[in-house]
C-alpha cells in the first residue's frame, strides 16, 4: 500500500471534511440545547408569581387576582 501517491491528498480533504461536519454537528448541539434566559415580561412574571404561591407567601385569592393582572 502506497501512503504517498495521489489518493493521499484526498484522504486529508476527507479527513477535513468530517471533522469540519463533527465540529459543526457539535456545535449546533450546544446552541440548541445551552440554557437561555427567560425573556422578560409576562413568562417570568407568572413563574415568580407561581412560586411566590408555592412558597405560601400570597393566598389563593391575591395569586389570582395577581394571575388576571398578569393577563
Amino acid at each position: 500500500m502506497m501512503w504517498n501517491g495521489p489518493m493521499m491528498g484526498w484522504m486529508w480533504v476527507w479527513s477535513l471534511l468530517v471533522l469540519a461536519v463533527l465540529a459543526i454537528l457539535v456545535w449546533l448541539v450546544v446552541r440548541l440545547t445551552a440554557g437561555h434566559p427567560q425573556p422578560a415580561g409576562t413568562t417570568s412574571a407568572r413563574r415568580i408569581l407561581d412560586d411566590r404561591y408555592a412558597r405560601g407567601e400570597i393566598d389563593e385569592e391575591e395569586y389570582r387576582r395577581r394571575r388576571a393582572g398578569i393577563g
